[in-house]
């Protein structure tokens, strides 16, 4: 007892250490897990013992890794997709395993081996890339697809290859038999599974659900979770399987987001552990032993990967720049990576020496990612000519629809306070064009009818094109001061005399807003207490009029009198699980809500309002229940998210 209580303190004080330190170097905290094993585990301090019970314990946090990629499974998602996930990632991955099989092969490593460190090192981090992207506003880039697509293959190959690398660990003459019993076993408990488990999922969740207790909901999902773990185990395949399973079946539902927030703490913690475990297995002196050689993989994992991954986005698409920046987001190697290093490893399928060389190469790879994404965007301008047409057509494309509105007004930024404005303007009939670099709601606007382009407004060619120079007024509805200087200094520069309207959150900025040029400044926050009070004095008897001039006394004050509050713990909580979204989907072939009229469909018990439908380019608001869906339709929804998926399911799945 004294012992299991002591590590545990040494796991969680390294842990608490290293990874706050990460945190504050913004580097990601999975290389601190793994600095953690490192230094504590039996070959540097020895503060972690190398026990059957502490790898079992950890291979749970892979279960949860794998039930959240399963989470992200769609198939509606999947099908959009299939051209970059079933083709360049399929592609890179069977390449990657290739290439690795013929250098073994090579230098007289075994062929099993070999594609099982193919396997290892044609993964990338999904973990560190994705993290990075999402704070670089890049997800849905060109770039991003893509990277996302090849990402989404590469958790998808982790499935069979937890199949077939326990299989090559048998002897050479049993292999093509136990290969062929273990792919037969997966491919039986996959198809036994997904038939009757897609029958029973969402009835059983329903049940479940409207007896409205969360501690019940979340026992149910860790029995689903670990139940589908325990039978692929004891059909002789993988708990990782399992969970897959679980989470894809549970990903058909409408509440997978409910599932996927609530399931975060127990995935994030132990596949904490599990990172432990990985830096465990670094022996420091061997890889100071083989430093040339750890190098020299190195070198061959980022260039190669690089290399291989640059070249086939280029064939997809013709783009130099999109796809060296998608070679640089996955030149590193992931976390997967070292799931089937490490299964190889306590199979004894390779020898302590490739282990750590390989081992230190990967983990090195990884602490690389951050540098390589950041330089992707240079390194691409600098070496792509086309990088500079897509500009171009970019600034090209935003002018040309500038012109043809005769706008009156720029919205920069089109999230919910510049949608807000925007329906204002529409009412009014005054012309307006919104700029947002986030592709996907650009998309999903757009396709809606609404006017706004792709484009980053801080950049000085962009707000060129838009029409600052003919403009009556512009107004920046995002919260982000450092952006919002910089339109500032732009119009200072350009049109000193335009008007311009600053959003920020809190008053915290306003001073130097002001001073930079703002006309106006509104802190969301000091409008919202100002709305409740108005509402509350008026209710107390107070007269409109002395309401109104408080309220205009406090604006021109510039909130002076009311700046600063007494914090609490609770200021930092944001539940976002019942605010209303919009989401824009188009009805493609074959979408089971083809020829049903709004009524049929019943999306309104999904508590999801249709606020448009657009068809041929023509939008047309507040459709009647009689509404017939058409293929090639785009269905504006409103909703919150776990609603909002369900309106999906029932519109392309039925």
């Amino acid at each position: 007892m004294h012992d299991t209580l002591s590590l545990v303190l040494v796991l969680l004080a390294s842990s608490v250490l290293v990874v706050a330190l990460f945190r504050i170097m913004r580097l990601p905290q999975m290389l601190a897990y793994l600095l953690v094993g490192i230094l504590a585990g039996p070959h540097a301090l020895g503060l972690i013992p190398d026990t059957v019970e502490t790898r079992y314990l950890a291979e749970f946090g892979i279960v949860f890794l794998m039930f959240s990629i399963g989470l992200e499974f769609s198939l509606p998602k999947l099908s959009t997709m299939r051209r970059i996930v079933f083709g360049l990632g399929a592609t890179q991955v069977w390449l990657g395993i290739l290439i690795t099989l013929l250098i073994c092969l090579l230098l007289g490593i075994d062929w099993r081996i070999g594609v099982a460190l193919g396997g290892a090192l044609s993964m990338s981090s999904t973990a560190i890339v994705s993290k990075l992207m999402s704070e670089r506003q890049e997800l849905h880039s060109a770039h991003g697809r893509k990277v996302f697509g090849i990402l989404l293959f590469q958790d998808l190959a982790v499935v069979p290859l937890l199949i077939v690398v326990p299989a090559l660990s048998h002897p050479a003459g049993h292999l093509t038999l136990e290969l062929g019993i273990a792919l037969l076993k997966g491919a039986i408990v996959l198809a036994l599974l997904l038939f009757f488990g897609q029958r029973m999922m969402r009835p059983w969740f329903h049940l479940v659900a409207r007896q409205k207790s969360s501690e019940l909901f979340m026992l149910n999902v860790l029995l689903i979770t670990l139940g589908l773990s325990f039978l692929t185990n004891a059909a002789g395949l993988s708990l990782a399987l399992g969970a897959f399973l679980a989470g894809m079946l549970i990903s058909e539902t409408e509440y997978r987001y409910q599932v996927d927030d609530d399931i975060q703490p127990f995935r994030d913690m132990l596949l904490g552990l599990f990172f432990i475990t990985i830096g465990m297995l670094l022996d420091l002196k061997e890889v100071w032993h083989h430093l040339a050689w750890i190098l020299l993989v190195l070198a061959a994992i980022l260039v190669l990967k690089f290399a291989l991954v640059t070249g086939l986005s280029y064939l997809f698409d013709r783009d130099w720049g999109v796809a060296m920046r998608t070679g640089l987001h996955l030149a590193q190697a992931g976390e997967f990576g070292f799931v089937l290093l490490s299964q190889a490893s306590h199979l004894h399928l390779v020898n302590e020496s490739i282990l750590q060389i390989v081992l230190a190469a990967m983990l090195i790879s990884m602490l690389t990612a951050p540098f390589l994404i950041d330089r992707s965007d240079e390194v691409a301008r600098r070496y792509s000519a086309g990088e500079w047409m897509n500009r171009a057509l970019q600034v090209h494309k935003i002018a040309v629809q500038t012109m043809a509105l005769e706008t009156q007004i720029i919205i920069c930024g089109y999230g919910r306070s510049g949608q807000t404005l925007a329906r204002f303007l529409e009412r009014e009939s005054i012309p307006f064009i919104a700029l947002d670099h986030d592709p996907q709601r650009v998309r999903e606007a757009a396709a809606a009818g609404e006017n706004v382009v792709y484009g980053d407004a801080s950049r000085r060619e962009v707000l060129l094109a838009a029409g600052l120079l003919r403009v009556k007024a512009l107004v920046v509805a995002y919260s982000d001061a450092r952006s919002s200087l910089v339109i500032l200094n732009h119009v200072r520069e350009l049109r000193p005399d335009l008007p311009v309207v600053v959003r920020t959150v809190d008053d915290s900025e306003i001073d130097k807003l002001r001073e930079a040029g703002a006309a106006e400044v509104v802190a969301e926050i000091m409008e919202g207490s100002m709305m409740l009070a108005s509402h509350a004095l008026l209710l107390l008897g107070v007269p409109l009029n002395r309401v109104l001039k408080r309220i205009r006394e406090t604006r021109e004050e510039r909130y002076s009198g009311f700046r600063g509050y007494f914090r609490g713990i609770t200021d930092h909580e944001q539940s976002e699980a019942l605010q209303l979204r919009l989401r824009s989907i188009m009805i493609p072939q074959g979408a089971s809500a083809i020829g049903k009229s709004l009524q049929e469909l019943d999306l309104g018990r999904f508590s999801v309002d249709v606020t448009a439908v657009r068809r041929r380019n023509i939008r047309g608001l507040s459709p009647s229940l009689d509404t017939v869906i058409q293929e090639g339709d785009v269905v504006v929804l409103r909703g919150n998210p776990a609603g909002l998926a369900a309106a999906e399911i029932r519109l392309l799945q039925g």
